[in-house]
């Protein structure tokens, strides 16, 4: 990612929750440890159903008097809702300011060069008033920006950075194996534990109940992850959603996302599994790609 370019993230959207409760309203349905939060540290986190189940993933940053929520636009409204079926009689305000605010993406090394910075995930600075944060999931994938729209374009101007198209940004982040778009493709369907959150700094297995948190605790400790996601490599062919991945006339996962950056919830415990291997998917033969930081496999 070059030191210049600045990738504007339209597609995502920020909620603004605060109030009294706002902290613990936040501890009791996400998971990972909002203590973590602070005006120096962010985190990466995920909203799961009562099962365990994937619904929202999103990163948190402290500011002002409440917590920014960053997470793709198209769930933004859906997020909205099931946050405020859960506020009950909780003193918390919930703001869309998807139309205030935007996220850019910058590199790690620009990131570094700002006074302050840490090299270390989720390390939150300010520009002005504006957090920059290194993503908290995995620092190579550089660092995000959130800034209200009408400073937008002095900021970058002042900071000498040069627009340039996010799909550089998601390129990275597909071949990192991180995924980010279209993510209401896994809602409902595998678990929070499953989509790596763990490696991605996303679930805290020392704090206290969240919802969705039985399961997920349940699946570690009786090391019961059998699936992952994964990106994949096309070799040959063309996919399509929900396809079953075979070898040998095997099953060994199936499709999520088919199009631009695709991804597979992959069998890891199938004894047919092997990163080496090439399979059969529909009329397509792929790889399943292992990201770098995914040691534990």
């Amino acid at each position: 990612m070059n030191n210049n370019k600045v990738y504007i993230l339209e597609d995502r959207g920020i909620l603004y929750i605060s109030g009294k409760d706002s902290n613990e309203f936040l501890q009791n349905l996400i998971t990972n440890d909002i203590n973590k939060v602070t005006d120096s540290s962010s985190c990466f986190a995920s909203l799961l159903t009562p099962q365990g189940k994937y619904l929202f993933d999103f990163i948190v940053v402290k500011h002002k008097n409440g917590y920014l929520i960053d997470s793709e636009k198209k769930n933004i409204d859906k997020l909205f809702d099931q946050l405020n079926l859960y506020k009950l009689r909780s003193k918390v305000e919930i703001l869309n300011l998807s139309n205030e605010f935007v996220v850019a993406a910058i590199s790690k090394d620009k990131f570094l060069s700002f006074e302050k910075a840490e090299n270390k995930e989720g390390s939150t600075i300010k520009y002005k008033e504006d957090p920059i944060i290194l993503d908290p999931r995995y620092k190579e994938l550089g660092a995000r920006m959130i800034i209200n729209l009408e400073k937008l374009y002095l900021s970058l101007k002042k900071l000498e950075l040069k627009s340039s198209d996010k799909q550089e940004y998601y390129k990275l982040s597909f071949d990192l194996g991180i995924f980010q778009q279209n993510t209401d493709f896994l809602q409902n369907k595998i678990f929070a534990i499953e989509c790596n959150f763990e490696e991605l700094n996303g679930i805290d297995f020392k704090k206290g109940c969240y919802i969705g948190q039985e399961n997920t605790a349940r699946i570690k400790l009786k090391n019961k992850l059998s699936k992952r996601l994964f990106p994949i490599e096309i070799i040959s062919g063309i996919l399509h959603n929900n396809e079953t991945i075979k070898i040998n006339d095997n099953e060994i996962g199936k499709v999520i996302v088919s199009k631009d950056h695709p991804f597979a919830i992959i069998k890891i415990a199938e004894k047919n599994f092997n990163f080496e291997n090439n399979f059969k998917c529909g009329n397509a033969t792929i790889k399943i790609k292992k990201p770098n930081w995914l040691n534990k496999i």
